[in-house]
């Protein structure tokens, strides 16, 4: 089992290097007791970084990190990493690309805001988003109407002019299920997930979600609305960009 350690608060995000033990040694890949990268899920993307041996001085790609139950595998890119070089119990330094982390976070933060706009002004809620480079899509369960695009460029423009702080919460389950139609999005949570980690936008948002974010939505930065077009289906698909660098640059 590998502990997600960024998950228990709002730090855990922004934690660029941290120490583990090797529990296990797949073919291509390494699996820790804990780890702070973030293995692909819920439209965010994979981090990259490098893995090190205490004991040696070669730092190892991280070329994906892909969550396989309760265990996380870090795959490595290069040659074959030799089990003998780096055997089960091995303590390891990693470090995060802070450049593509940061983007993501900014990026699923600003997907949480936009997301609650739309509903709290359409009542059109949000079926799935992702996240890759500077951009993002959000794909809504119906049509918005025009000169949409124009105003969600100005609540994209509040996140830093209104900055709001981003939080995390967890509640039991049975608490959150007694509120389904507070929700801006339409993903259903899977059975097991109990207590409901929160992700909460002060003001504006409370969505159930396993993603790192900006400790306030002044990091997120410039947001340009790209487009938007529509689905099969009667949906339709937002798209945006950033387009400057984040806020004040984070504590470790």
């Amino acid at each position: 089992m590998t502990e997600l350690a960024y998950l228990s608060s709002m730090d855990g995000a922004y934690t660029r290097s941290f120490r583990a033990q090797v529990v296990a040694r797949p073919p291509g890949g390494v699996v820790l007791d804990r780890t702070f990268f973030y293995p692909t899920g819920g439209g965010q993307p994979n981090d990259l970084g490098t893995l090190r041996a205490l004991s040696g001085s070669t730092d190892v790609p991280v070329v994906d990190v892909v969550k396989r139950g309760s265990t996380v595998v870090h795959r490595i890119g290069g040659p074959a990493l030799p089990r003998a070089a780096v055997p089960i119990g091995t303590e390891i330094a990693g470090s995060i690309d802070w450049a593509r982390r940061e983007r993501h976070m900014r990026l699923h933060t600003s997907q949480h805001y936009l997301s609650a706009r739309i509903f709290a002004r359409y009542g059109v809620r949000t079926r799935r988003a992702s996240r890759g480079g500077h951009e993002a899509t959000i794909d809504l369960e119906g049509q918005l109407p025009p000169g949409a695009l124009a105003t969600l460029a100005e609540d994209a423009s509040s996140m830093s002019s209104d900055p709001r702080t981003v939080r995390i919460r967890e509640v039991p389950r049975v608490e959150w299920d007694r509120h389904p139609s507070a929700r801006s999005g339409l993903v259903r949570l899977a059975s097991g997930v109990d207590p409901v980690r929160l992700i909460e936008i002060d003001g504006i948002d409370l969505c159930p979600c396993g993603g790192t974010h900006v400790r306030s939505t002044r990091e997120v930065g410039g947001v340009e609305m790209r487009s938007i077009s529509p689905l099969d289906g009667g949906g339709s698909r937002l798209r945006y960009a950033l387009t400057t660098e984040g806020g004040p640059t984070p504590r470790e």
